[in-house]
């Protein structure tokens, strides 16, 4: 059995790793209320400018520029993988790096596949074992929509000159704070429209565009695409914070209950050494009585 001292340090050890993440807890269930907040705000505008872009899609023609819109054999792909730049939030990263080489390996095996990383983690895991054509880690020490739309720019222009046949964006969509789905979305070329039982076949020509076609496509497409992006990057916040909570919690309660473990395992020790004691001294009384 372990000496007194030793199981004295390792309960003070214990002690000091559960203050340290019953703290990133406090701190990280802070961070989550704004960023849960932001990205429920969102949405609804994020799936709506969504909706619309792939109707108005459906209506354009390479002439008149629609370019973001263009379906080609699929030679190159870029895969944006978006992870944090801080660990100890559970799995949070490796499933999205799980996510991102099962596109490489499967899902577009034979063809030539690139990793756009955002976020330091994903970065250097892929690193090592993939190509990555460029990466970003600051993006989320101030996460506005003028950064994303830089990132997004580079994307489309990658798309536009013909360096990649499709893009794809991996990461966390955040359904709550103990819950994570990792979600692939096709970012270019734009899909088309789901059809639905409400559509026709003719429902593209029902539109008349007020102002020029041109002018829809310089304005509206770029900013839904930004938007989607940025959308994604305030899931996988949201989606950080959520599981860094949980991760911490359940730290806690792992340290808690060690804690206590070595508790007891202290009191005993220093109860078997209290017995001892006696011992010694009845014995050692016997002996001089005798």
């Amino acid at each position: 059995m372990a000496n007194l001292k030793e199981i004295r340090s390792r309960i003070a050890s214990v002690g000091s790793t559960m203050q340290i993440t019953s703290a990133m807890k406090m701190v990280s269930a802070a961070k989550l209320k704004k960023a849960q907040d932001a990205i429920t705000a969102m949405r609804p505008y994020s799936e709506k400018l969504t909706e619309l872009l792939q109707n108005l899609s459906a209506t354009l023609d390479g002439d008149t520029g629609g370019k973001y819109s263009e379906q080609r054999d699929v030679n190159k792909v870029l895969v944006v993988v978006i992870t944090s730049n801080r660990g100890l939030a559970g799995a949070f990263n490796s499933n999205v790096i799980k996510q991102a080489k099962v596109l490489a390996s499967e899902n577009y095996a034979g063809k030539e596949v690139d990793f756009f990383t955002i976020g330091k983690k994903g970065n250097d895991i892929l690193k090592k074992t993939g190509n990555v054509f460029q990466n970003n880690n600051n993006i989320f020490d101030d996460l506005t929509y003028d950064a994303t739309a830089e990132v997004a720019e580079i994307l489309m222009d990658l798309f536009s000159k013909g360096a990649y046949d499709k893009i794809v964006v991996v990461y966390n969509h955040f359904k709550n704070a103990a819950t994570q789905l990792v979600m692939t979305e096709q970012f270019l070329p734009i899909l088309p429209p789901k059809p639905s039982e409400n559509t026709t076949t003719n429902a593209a020509a029902d539109y008349i565009f007020e102002p020029s076609k041109v002018e829809i496509i310089e304005g509206l497409i770029p900013k839904s695409l930004k938007t989607q992006l940025f959308k994604a990057l305030r899931d996988s916040a949201a989606s950080e914070h959520g599981a860094r909570m949980t991760a911490m919690h359940k730290a806690t309660d792992n340290a808690t209950e060690l804690r206590d473990q070595l508790k007891l395992q202290y009191n005993k020790a220093r109860q078997a050494a209290i017995t001892n004691e006696i011992l010694e001294i009845v014995g050692g009384a016997e002996a001089l009585a005798g």
